[in-house]
């Protein structure tokens, strides 16, 4: 039986690596694609800096939640670099399969290829759709996958536009992002416009929180963040793990909803609070932060946040460096302007409950001192999205967009489906080329000022 099931296995792998094979000799009158991943998107490797030996920190199942607090960091102010709380590691970014690898399977593992674990398959059903519409690793193929702990303005991104450019025989490139990728995309064409005119043809982001990601967002600041649901979730990373991460990733701070859009409903954070001057407790009272607001939530709750690490504590509170670093930013991404000759789709996710108001306590069982909150179990309010970014977010880019398309699916569902692939395909004109591979979508083409 065992045999069997290697033979299975084996014969599995074969099947993958012929379908990988298809048009391995490449289209040559394909212009190269860039494909960029997003918050979570990427392997991340921890480097031993005396022997150089690697070891894969996320993503894993196999001891996942104590290999990934070799990520855990401090922010420096003067950098914009974190830096790892272990002075003798360093995070790497695998460039092997000319990038697609680090954004391919997200824990390449033969368990998980076996059981075909679909929570870490991330681009890889569109590679393999790109690779049989006749693109070629390293030729007209590419990938780009980074530290996202850090801000989205460090980038190694010129390099590898440069790199495809070349390599496909100075074809201008044509961008895939997905999720924060997006917003890095962005912030590069708003530093170094001449260069992505100069490379780029093209840019489709998908499911990119372009206003932020409200619910979302500002509780992984103060609970943390679960990547996987349900009983798998005993064998990954916990949430208080994550949490401790992401108070001091710039990324996170980043994605905190946009003060200045004018939101059809401002986001909400709610805590029901007991009084300090109640002598029993038992007046209660609702206290509301808005985005303008929640800095001073924030202050309060994560005061004496800290994590043990090699036997000493490590003070985390709420970061205000970090947070003057991502206002920056956001200026940074709104000054950004498409040139002429690049064209711009946007894919965003619809149909799934998205949260976007986040609740504390209840008045039945209030809050005492704010720093409980970090240990609450949130309640949303949903609005229309990908369950993760609201689909107003997402349709606020700002930009003069070719076209716009709403497809019913989850955040990271989105990189699966066919309705998003058939986007793909007719916005990167597969199906002028090749009109059987799919259907044409119907693209919603935005009126001038939207």
């Amino acid at each position: 039986m065992i045999g069997g099931g290697c033979g299975m296995f084996a014969s599995c792998l074969r099947w993958r690596r012929q379908r990988r094979s298809v048009g391995r000799s490449g289209d040559q009158d394909l212009a190269p694609v860039l494909l960029v991943s997003g918050m979570g998107g990427s392997i991340l490797n921890a480097r031993n800096k005396e022997t150089g030996a690697e070891l894969r920190v996320w993503v894993r199942l196999l001891l996942a939640d104590l290999e990934f607090r070799k990520l855990w960091s401090l922010f420096n102010p003067e950098t914009g670099c974190t830096e790892c709380l272990d002075p003798h590691i360093e995070i790497v970014v695998p460039d092997d399969d000319y990038g697609l690898y680090a954004i391919d399977i997200l824990d390449p593992s033969w368990f998980t290829k076996l059981v075909h674990l679909t929570d870490v398959y991330h681009f890889h059903d569109m590679i393999d759709m790109l690779i049989g519409c006749g693109y070629q690793k390293g030729t007209t193929l590419f990938g780009f996958g980074y530290d996202f702990r850090k801000a989205t303005v460090i980038s190694a991104l010129k390099e590898k536009l440069i790199t495809a450019y070349k390599a496909s025989g100075g074809k201008k490139v044509e961008i895939i992002s997905h999720s924060m990728g997006g917003l890095l995309v962005r912030c590069f064409l708003s530093l170094h416009k001449d260069v992505f005119e100069k490379y780029v043809s093209k840019w489709i982001c998908i499911a990119t929180p372009f206003q932020g990601a409200p619910g979302y967002i500002n509780d992984c600041l103060l609970t943390g963040l679960q990547f996987v649901d349900g009983f798998e979730s005993f064998f990954f990373v916990s949430r208080w793990t994550m949490h401790q991460l992401l108070v001091e990733c710039p990324s996170i701070y980043e994605m905190l909803p946009n003060p200045e859009f004018k939101w059809k409903r401002k986001p909400l954070i709610n805590v029901w609070r007991k009084q300090p001057d109640s002598k029993d407790g038992s007046v209660v009272k609702l206290d509301t932060y808005d985005s303008t607001e929640s800095t001073t939530l924030f202050e309060e709750a994560l005061r004496n946040n800290e994590v043990k690490y090699n036997g000493k504590s490590v003070p985390v509170p709420f970061n205000l460096s970090i947070l003057k670093w991502a206002a920056d930013t956001r200026k940074t991404l709104e000054h950004a302007s498409l040139p002429e000759n690049v064209s711009f789709y946007s894919i965003y996710g619809t149909s799934f409950d998205t949260p976007f108001d986040v609740s504390y306590g209840s008045e039945d069982s209030p809050i005492g001192d704010l720093s409980e909150v970090c240990h609450t179990t949130p309640e949303y309010s949903y609005v229309d999205g990908d369950g993760t970014v609201p689909a107003e977010s997402a349709k606020a880019d700002g930009l003069p967009a070719a076209a716009r398309m709403g497809v019913p699916a989850n955040h990271r569902g989105l990189l699966r489906t066919r309705p998003c692939s058939n986007c793909l395909n007719s916005g990167l004109g597969l199906t002028r080329r090749a009109p059987w591979l799919c259907p044409r979508p119907r693209w919603r083409t935005p009126p001038q000022g939207d």
